[in-house]
């Protein structure tokens, strides 16, 4: 059981820790520089080019992840391919390959003729990373700090947003995690951020917003009547698509306990089972 509790937060924390990652081009008589910004699976991506105050959205044409190295202890291997909308046309293509915080086979395709430029990293050994981050989903930019602000700000168009406070990091070692899944099953991916708790530090504590396709606003999941939980809070979500319930963790005493939730028909979140686990 702490074999594969470790394993899971090891895997968990690489797929949460996506950050902005600036690039430039190889090779070219004029050097240009663009910062990448993507999440989960490489979804809620886009592109802002250096000089350039507009951002260019970024499509998820296919995203794998290589697995093979495991049974020698190497980390997996992500490989990111976006297509480039501009009008809500296809304008170019995007590929990345990305072990850890080590990147390869970095590159850009323009539509038009086919043109491929090579892009490598930039060297940020000099320049400490604030913890800024930011996603664009379903048209809304997503911006938030994974150390040392607890706002997170959805911005709208037109010069409307919205602005709420997150968990606090309460550990000064650790991190605020992002991740971007569907956690009400409607067909649209909504965004969760989660934090270390307060005790321990042994399991997370999740903050979920639900993407309301009718307002077309980000809303805070109304968290479930916890009167039948073994767990008090939102914690080590994880999402069962088949069964469309939500799971979650914590550790109580000697034990590890297990919630699942499942949503009614109008979409409150409520109780369905719960165990413990000794080992």
């Amino acid at each position: 059981m702490k074999k594969l509790l470790s394993l899971y937060l090891i895997l968990f924390s690489v797929a949460a820790w996506a950050q902005p990652f600036t690039f430039k081009s190889v090779g070219e008589a004029k050097e240009f520089r663009l910062t990448l910004y993507f999440g989960t699976g490489g979804k809620g991506a886009f592109v802002r080019y250096a000089g350039q105050k507009s951002i260019i959205p970024l499509q998820v044409k296919n995203y794998t992840r290589d697995t093979s190295g495991r049974d020698d202890g190497q980390p997996d291997t992500d490989h990111y391919v976006w297509d480039e909308i501009i009008d809500g046309k296809v304008n170019g293509t995007y590929r990345l390959s990305l072990m850890m915080h080590t990147f390869f086979d970095v590159s850009y395709t323009r539509k038009k003729d086919g043109r491929n430029f090579k892009l490598e990293a930039v060297d940020g050994k000099n320049e400490k990373y604030d913890g800024s981050d930011q996603y664009l989903l379903h048209g809304i930019l997503i911006s938030f700090n994974h150390f040392y602000n607890d706002r997170i700000v959805f911005e709208y168009g037109k010069g409307k947003k919205d602005s709420f406070n997150l968990l606090s990091i309460e550990n000064p070692n650790s991190g605020r995690q992002s991740i971007i899944e569907d956690y009400n099953f409607d067909g649209y991916d909504d965004v969760a951020f989660s934090v270390p708790d307060a005790g321990m530090g042994v399991y997370r504590m999740f903050t979920v917003y639900l993407y309301d396709p009718e307002v077309k606003r980000f809303i805070r999941l109304k968290e479930p009547d916890y009167s039948r939980s073994s767990c008090t809070c939102l914690c080590d979500v994880t999402v069962d698509k088949k069964r469309k319930l939500l799971e979650t963790g914590c550790r109580g005493g000697a034990s590890w306990h297990k919630d699942t939730y499942r949503y009614d028909k109008n979409g409150t979140l409520r109780w369905n089972s719960s165990k413990a686990d000794n080992e």
